[in-house]
């Protein structure tokens, strides 16, 4: 399997944010440098760093990308990790869960869903893919935040008795494979087809989850759940993914022109990130 590196630089050097091109050179120095230009004063990140939510408030979600781009950095620390945390801790409801979004001031290019979310209520989704990428940080775990957030994920997560969304299901394999629990990763396998794909309700005609979705980490607990031909269709399907322009494309709906453009380099650097991880590049 081969894939064109030079035509991937070249569609996100023509296309895609500062920060994905950062991440995609790898320079650590420069991939935190990037983030901090969507850091609030409060510690934490807005400013459409999530790209469908480009209100200039921090979010949950934008938390997420600030985590990711840290972790790509590792083994640099970014001095602004543990006071991301702090704000997250801030924005935490009694139960421990984060809500899926707060109040924006301005819906501009804002998908519906984040700006229709009731801040009220604590989401698994958002909480475990946050907590997930958080787990891949050192120099915050021992945060009392993510102690919070692990216990709240994981009491969720034993409490499923029916399949919840494709998005909550791939969320929640992410903190079960984060924190390497075979249990939880056994319950929510429970949910998952063999082939690995789950179509996205309400989504597009094509969205789906796929195996490399649900398990993208090379010898992560949320692997086992796919037998290793399904892995290596799967990774095929990536690789043959790469566009003619040299980026790759997503399936879902983007809520902004900018958006379309920041989600195909998002998901270029990702795809490049996963064949790497298992050494087909």
């Amino acid at each position: 399997m081969t894939i064109d590196l030079d035509a991937a630089a070249s569609f996100l050097a023509a296309h895609g944010r500062v920060l994905d091109q950062r991440r995609f050179e790898g320079d650590a120095a420069a991939i935190l440098a990037a983030v901090d230009g969507y850091r609030n004063p409060d510690g934490g990140y807005g400013w459409g760093l999530e790209p469908d939510l480009r209100s200039p408030e921090s979010q949950p979600a934008c938390a997420l990308h600030a985590l990711e781009a840290m972790a790509d950095a590792a083994p640099a620390a970014s001095p602004h990790a543990a006071e991301l945390c702090d704000w997250l801790e801030s924005v935490t409801l009694p139960d421990g869960g984060l809500p899926f979004a707060l109040p924006v001031s301005d819906p501009a290019g804002v998908a519906p869903f984040w700006a229709n979310a009731d801040p009220s209520r604590s989401s698994l989704q958002i909480t475990a893919f946050v907590a997930a990428m958080a787990h891949r940080l050192p120099a915050v775990a021992g945060h009392r935040w993510l102690a919070r957030a692990g216990e709240y994920c994981a009491t969720a997560i034993r409490a499923l008795d029916e399949a919840p969304h494709a998005l909550v299901i791939t969320a929640a394999l992410s903190f079960a494979d984060a924190v390497g629990d075979p249990d939880l990763v056994e319950r929510l396998g429970r949910f998952v087809p063999g082939d690995g794909v789950l179509r996205v309700a309400g989504g597009t005609e094509d969205e789906a989850v796929r195996p490399l979705d649900l398990a993208p980490r090379a010898g992560g607990a949320a692997r086992a759940l796919f037998r290793d031909d399904v892995v290596a269709a799967e990774l095929e399907r990536l690789r043959k993914g790469q566009q003619p322009d040299g980026g790759w494309t997503v399936d879902f709906t983007s809520y902004s022109p900018a958006a379309a453009l920041e989600w195909r380099g998002y998901a270029t650097v990702r795809a490049v990130a996963i064949l790497r991880g298992d050494g087909v590049i």
